[in-house]
């Protein structure tokens, strides 16, 4: 992780505590790339820990996942469209 501090890039977002998710989130597309990744770690390391056997079932069934796309068993979907059922299903 970079060194630069956290206040940092919420001074760069502009951020105060008024703002929207949705106005963070346009902000912090403004950020440079190496800036957003420094912001998405930060934010991930206020979540609890990972369960390791939750991590160890979810590595099992990306695997099973992956040898039954290469077998043929079933067919990937383009990102954009995922994202987008993602998001219809979520209103």
């Amino acid at each position: 992780m970079s060194n630069t501090p956290a206040k940092f890039v919420f001074c760069r977002l502009g951020y105060n505590r008024f703002m929207t998710v949705r106005q963070i989130l346009e902000e912090a597309k403004r950020l440079d790339p190496i800036e957003r990744a420094e912001l998405l770690e930060q934010l991930y390391a206020t979540f609890e820990p990972a369960d390791p056997s939750v991590d160890a079932a979810w590595s099992v069934e990306v695997e099973e996942r992956l040898s039954a796309y290469r077998a043929g068993e079933i067919e990937a979907a383009p990102f954009e469209d995922v994202l987008d059922r993602i998001h219809t299903d979520s209103e």
